[in-house]
């Protein structure tokens, strides 16, 4: 195993760079405001003080000064990764400001910083454990665009667990901290300082959004996170062919989960799966266990406290990655278990709700009934 020499200088610049810019942003919305506050009316929103959704901003600055402090051999693994990130970013960064841009288009951006990351890196998925599939992913277009379209799905999900304060900035933390503890783990020094940086950079945000949510991540940030997140687990993968595939794929369980049982669920009552609603876990958790058992709790706090039950169901798969992460049939088997015990979580803190007070799977606002509402519209971080 590389010794992990940490770059302390680039760790603090990035940290406290994202901190002092989150705070400014908080400071400075009576000035922004008109574009950059995020609306407290919508079937997914549980906020009541219109906030600035722009934390993305921030994050995108701390990683930059962070970028230009760091020892060269990391510089060259995170530059050609921050430059390729820029279409999901500013895609996202957009829509926050002007409300304006589909989903699809987002998607598309998140999908070309992959491409574009390709290209730049020469890193892409080639070999996944299952025998057909990697015969295909041997002929490089295929694998370019199964690569790009995995970094895409991964970068949406976290924008779909984006909901409450502190949720998907927590989520990301425990992730990309289990690809850096995997990276450590087969001896790639400079990748895990990578993710141990950007754990670093995003906790800058984090303590301005949690637990009283002062700023939102928005989407450029979900998007950009997300992507930074799909892209380590690529890098992981094809600089380490001793780890498994499957171990990034259950470091990054959670969002991934939330996301295929959101599809299944939606298709299984014949909605489109496209559709907004207040059924994810998180949703079915603020109504059902925080605005029940905490609701003497200022509403701030009681969307907090939705972050603390999420992060337990990303901390079991993301476990599972750092312990099996080269023996496929472990991975395999976590898996399993850590989605069983998701729908089994699911399950039970929906039948909390049966008898109680819930907003049906159809309550939609009109002009968002064909969209994938990201969740960085509402109490988001």
């Amino acid at each position: 195993m590389n010794n992990l020499a940490l770059p302390v200088d680039s760790f603090g610049i990035g940290f406290a760079a994202t901190l002092v810019c989150s705070l400014l942003l908080v400071w400075t919305k009576r000035w922004h405001g008109r574009y950059s506050l995020d609306a407290t009316h919508g079937v997914q929103k549980f906020h009541i003080t219109p906030t600035p959704r722009i934390g993305g901003a921030a994050i995108f600055a701390g990683l930059w000064l962070a970028l230009a402090l760091l020892p060269e051999p990391q510089q060259e693994l995170l530059f050609p990764v921050l430059v390729a990130g820029l279409p999901a970013f500013s895609f996202g960064l957009v829509e926050d400001l002007t409300r304006n841009v589909s989903v699809r288009a987002r998607l598309l951006a998140t999908m070309a910083s992959g491409v574009l990351c390709w290209w730049l890196t020469d890193a892409s998925l080639r070999h996944i454990g299952v025998g057909p599939l990697d015969a295909l992913l041997a002929w490089v277009p295929f694998s370019v665009l199964f690569t790009a379209f995995a970094v895409g799905g991964v970068a949406n999900a976290l924008n779909i667990i984006d909901g409450f304060n502190g949720l998907a900035s927590g989520s990301l933390m425990i992730s990309m901290g289990a690809l850096g503890l995997i990276a450590l783990g087969c001896g790639d020094a400079h990748l895990a300082q990578l993710c141990f940086l950007i754990c670093a950079v995003t906790f800058g945000f984090f303590l301005v959004n949690f637990p009283f949510g002062k700023l939102f991540l928005g989407d450029g940030g979900a998007y950009l996170l997300g992507f930074l997140l799909a892209w380590i687990s690529v890098m992981l993968v094809s600089r380490n062919p001793n780890v498994s595939v499957w171990a990034p794929f259950l470091a990054c369980g959670y969002p991934v989960f939330e996301t295929l049982f959101t599809i299944a669920r939606r298709l299984w009552h014949r909605h489109h799966p496209g559709l907004p609603d207040s059924r994810h876990l998180h949703s079915l958790i603020k109504v059902n266990i925080s605005a029940r058992y905490f609701a003497a709790w200022p509403a701030p706090l009681r969307n907090a406290a939705v972050s603390p039950f999420a992060w337990v169901v990303a901390l079991v798969p993301a476990a599972c990655g750092v312990i099996f992460f080269e023996l496929p049939t472990f991975l395999a088997c976590a898996g399993i278990a850590s989605f069983s015990l998701y729908c089994a979580g699911y399950t039970w803190v929906a039948s909390l709700g049966r008898h109680g007070r819930h907003v049906q799977l159809g309550a939609v606002e009109p002009k968002e009934e064909l969209d994938f509402e990201p969740a960085s519209r509402r109490a988001a971080g």
